[in-house]
């Protein structure tokens, strides 16, 4: 079960690679348990976004059992054969919870919970980055530099201030 908790949308504006975009990011959860120890993030293939989950937290919940509590991260390599890679080993005695420091992934991705019966709660957030046509603001913004550059040929130097006599 997958629960989006809340967006916004920012613009970047940098010289990055991710310049002219516009971001859309939500908080997003899920809990792995008995019943369901999988769960896949997916969008569609029809989005030409670029969309990427930053995982924040692996926690353990009410009604965890003391023993371990395996969550492992299933993705696809180069040849497009399956590969898991554990990324938290939580138990309730000594590690009930695990900061991600924002681990990234790029759908789709599923998290399966290997061993163990939770329930693990996981948060993070659903990063969303769309690119602007800017075909119409290349074009103003080029015309508002050349005002600018007009602008500072027109002003006058800067000339020394005028030193008082002594009487």
């Amino acid at each position: 079960m997958c629960i989006p908790q809340g967006s916004m949308q920012v613009s970047l504006h940098s010289n990055s690679c991710w310049s002219n975009c516009i971001a859309r990011l939500s908080n997003i959860g899920c809990e792995l348990n008995s019943s369901a120890r999988s769960y896949t993030f997916k969008v569609s293939e029809e989005d030409d976004s670029e969309h990427f989950l930053a995982l924040n937290m692996a926690c353990l919940s009410a009604g965890a059992k003391e023993e371990c509590n395996i969550v492992e991260v299933v993705g696809h390599d180069y040849q497009n054969k399956e590969v898991a890679v554990p990324v938290a080993n939580l138990k309730l005695s000594c590690q009930p919870w695990l900061c991600l420091d924002n681990f990234e992934f790029q759908p789709p991705v599923t998290f399966r919970l290997r061993s163990g019966s939770g329930p693990v709660h996981l948060s993070g957030q659903h990063q969303i980055f769309h690119r602007k046509d800017l075909s119409d603001e290349d074009v103003s913004d080029d015309d508002d530099d050349d005002e600018s550059i007009d602008q500072e040929e027109e002003l006058s130097p800067i000339k020394p201030a005028k030193k008082k006599q002594k009487s």
